[in-house]
This record gives structure tokens, sequence and C-alpha cells, in this order.
């Protein structure tokens, strides 16, 4: 039993770091550039298939390196030439902008590499077994992912914080004209950050898209999910996303494990609800995609600003 609830938590973690890979590249350009990028998730589908047809010809170490450059240069170029002419409009020109970019790349990945997935496979390198748990393997590349996702986080975070360019970064949001008066090009400074946001996500789907499924519904299975996670960790914290994601991916991969109807489980808690009806005979694994907006509406009821948010004076 003690196994069996450290193999789902293991999964839980491997699930919430991958889902901190993709959130934190949107926590970026919501926190420093305060635009709501619905494509984000676009950029992680791309940087899966990107990653695809460069380990097909050059291998996944390379694919590792390069795909997220090219996403991230996808990014500045969006930035640059499209989302720059409109941020004079305000964010609901932005939002639209962006959401027409999301289903423009979602019409085009299948044109190019068709609908069905693509055999995206893990490296032999890391195709084993990291140790046995309870008869069970854990495959090396989902410790390995783990590992990715702790160094990016320790990396961005140290950058922010520790860093001239973090701090440049982080004062061109608030004050725009005191950076520029200084030397700076703020509209430079942005498109480094949209292109960086947009390089983690490619990150993320280099990682992520062998390790599940690399198809054209890969965007739209986790856009949702990356949403909730920058709201509840709280608008441009780092920490905050990191915290939520690892909340999530937990409580996501134990509801599944849970094939038990909410009434049982209250019934658990010593909560008999005998006129609850046939809501309670919902088992909590068919719930499980739910769980995390549920977790949201709950943190938000707490604490609207998110875990690690500020709150608005």
């Amino acid at each position: 039993m003690m196994q069996h609830v450290l193999l789902v938590t293991l999964n839980g973690l491997v699930y919430g770091l991958l889902l901190f890979m993709l959130s934190s590249g949107l926590t970026l350009i919501v926190g420093m550039m305060g635009v709501l990028n619905f494509a984000h998730a676009s950029f992680y589908m791309l940087g899966a298939y990107f990653a695809y047809a460069i380990s097909t010809a050059l291998g996944f170490w390379a694919a590792l390196l390069l795909a997220p450059l090219a996403v991230g240069a996808l990014g500045m170029a969006v930035e640059r030439y499209g989302l720059r002419s409109v941020h004079r409009h305000g964010h609901v020109a932005e939002l639209l902008f962006t959401v027409g970019l999301a289903f423009i790349i979602a019409e085009l990945v299948p044109l190019i590499w068709g609908r069905s997935p693509v055999p995206y496979a893990v490296p032999e390198a890391l195709s084993g077994a990291a140790f046995r748990l309870g008869g069970i393997n854990f495959p090396a590349y989902r410790l390995f992912m783990m590992g990715i996702s702790v160094a990016m986080f320790v990396a961005l975070f140290a950058a922010l914080a520790r860093t001239r360019l973090g701090l440049v970064v982080r004062a061109a949001l608030t004050h725009p004209e005191m950076v520029a008066m200084l030397g700076h090009d703020v509209p430079r400074v942005f498109t480094l950050v949209f292109g960086a946001g947009c390089a983690l996500a490619g990150l993320a789907g280099v990682i992520g898209g062998n390790a599940f499924t690399t198809d054209p519904g890969m965007a739209a299975s986790l856009g949702a999910i990356v949403f909730a996670v920058v709201i509840m960790g709280g608008l441009g914290s780092i920490a905050g996303a990191l915290l939520a994601s690892l909340l999530i991916g937990l409580l996501q991969t134990a509801s599944i494990d849970l094939d038990m109807p909410f009434g049982a489980a209250l019934a658990h808690l010593g909560l008999h609800l005998d006129a609850a009806g046939a809501l309670w005979q919902i088992t909590i694994a068919h719930a499980a995609p739910a769980m995390p907006y549920l977790l949201l509406v709950l943190v938000l009821a707490v604490h609207p600003s998110g875990l690690l948010g500020t709150r608005a004076n």
C-alpha cells in the first residue's frame, strides 16, 4: 500500500513539474508584460513537433537544444511583428490576436504533420528504468523530466531575482519611461521576454511530447489547465506557479487513482449524506479532469490574488 501511494505521488510530481515547465513561460509573459497569451499552449505543441522533426534527423539531444530556440525565435517574431502592433489598442486586442494565433497554429500543424500522433520516442539512453517500486519500474525518463524542471525553476528564479537583466526586465514593466531614459530599449526587452516565455513552452513540449503523446490535440488538452495554474499561483509569481503546478499534479493523479463515489468518500470522512442523490454516486476518477478547476475556485475564494500573489490595495 505504501509503495503504491509513493508511486502515485511520484507520478503526480512528474505531471506537476511538466505543468510548471509549461506554465512558467506564461507566468513570465503575464507578470513581465501583462499579456494574456492564449496561444501559449500552441507553442508547447510546436516545441514537441519541432523536437520530433529535429530528432528524426539529428537525435533527441540536438532537439533538446534546438527546438526551444526555434520556438523562442518564432515567439520573438510574433511579438515584434504582431503583438507590438496591437499593443497600443489595449489588452482586448492582444487577447484577440493570441486567440487567432492559436487557431492558426492548430490548423497548420495537421497540414504539416497530419492528424495522427507522430512517433516521437523517448531517447534510447533514457528508455530504461531508474528503479523498481512495488514491482513496477519507474522510468528513467520521468526522473530526467523532474530534474530538468527543477533546474529550470532554479535558473529562472535566479535570473529574475539575482541578475541585472532580471532587474531591467521587472523595472521595464512598472517604469518603462525611466528604464528607457537609462538607455535600455524597452520594446526589445519585451520582445526578449515574450521569446523566452515561448522558448520555455517549447522546452516543455520537447520534454513532454515523447513522454505522453504528440498530436494536434495536445495544445487544447492543456491550454485551460495552464491558465488555472498561473491564476492559482498568483499572476507573475514563478514560485506560485511551481506550488500550484505541484498541487494540481498531485490532486489530479491521486483523483484518477480513486475509483470511489463521492458519497462513499464523504462517508469515510464522517459525512453521511443519504439524500444527496445521484450526484454523489459519481466516482472521483470520473471527476478528475474537473479537480484542478475546483481547487482553483477554492483557492481564489480564500485568497483572491492566488497562492503567492500580492493582494491589490
